[in-house]
């Protein structure tokens, strides 16, 4: 069953997005929301150009979507690999940008995490994105060089720690 987030503070920005499992018939929106990121644009460009989301790897990862709860839009998503623990795809969709889903993704998947027993998520970040991924209780802690041709530029290295209690609006509880 989804999950609704209601309520204040930075939630009410993600009010009415339902969080829910991806599953194979869901797989050519979250191919078109990669391929279509402006994050993607410009110098990122082929990082996805060509990248598809497959009906196999949704089925064989913990692949959750955050939906518009009256349309049913998909506004973003995250793929959390268990093993060994890392969170190998985050996206917001362009028109969901600053409503929160991000932060709503963020705190679902740290939740799963801790579900699955991890103690932490490894996360090597868009450059652009790491300002996102600390807000929500990543911490740095490197940088993993460019591997041409596939990457040409160096990629924050990031850890979502898992242990203790988290606060999705923004920071790991103390």
């Amino acid at each position: 069953m989804p999950s609704v987030i209601t309520g204040s503070g930075a939630r009410r920005a993600a009010a009415g997005a339902a969080v829910r499992r991806a599953t194979a018939r869901d797989a050519k929106r979250l191919t078109g929301l990669v391929r279509n990121s402006r994050a993607y644009q410009g110098q990122y460009a082929a990082m996805v150009a060509g990248y598809t989301v497959g009906p196999d790897y949704i089925e064989s990862h913990r692949v959750f979507l955050a939906a518009d709860g009256g349309t049913d839009a998909v506004l973003g998503f995250y793929a959390l690999i268990v093993e060994p623990p890392e969170l190998d795809l985050m996206f917001v969709s362009d028109a969901a940008q600053g409503r929160g889903i991000g932060r709503l993704l963020a705190g679902h998947m740290t939740a799963e995490a801790r579900a699955a027993g991890l103690d932490s998520v490894r996360v090597v970040s868009h450059p652009p994105a790491e300002g996102f991924y600390r807000s929500v209780g990543a911490r740095r802690v490197g940088t993993v060089p460019a591997n041409p041709p596939a990457v040409l530029w160096d990629r924050p290295e990031l850890v979502f720690p898992i242990g203790g209690a988290f606060d999705p609006a923004g920071s790991p509880a103390a």
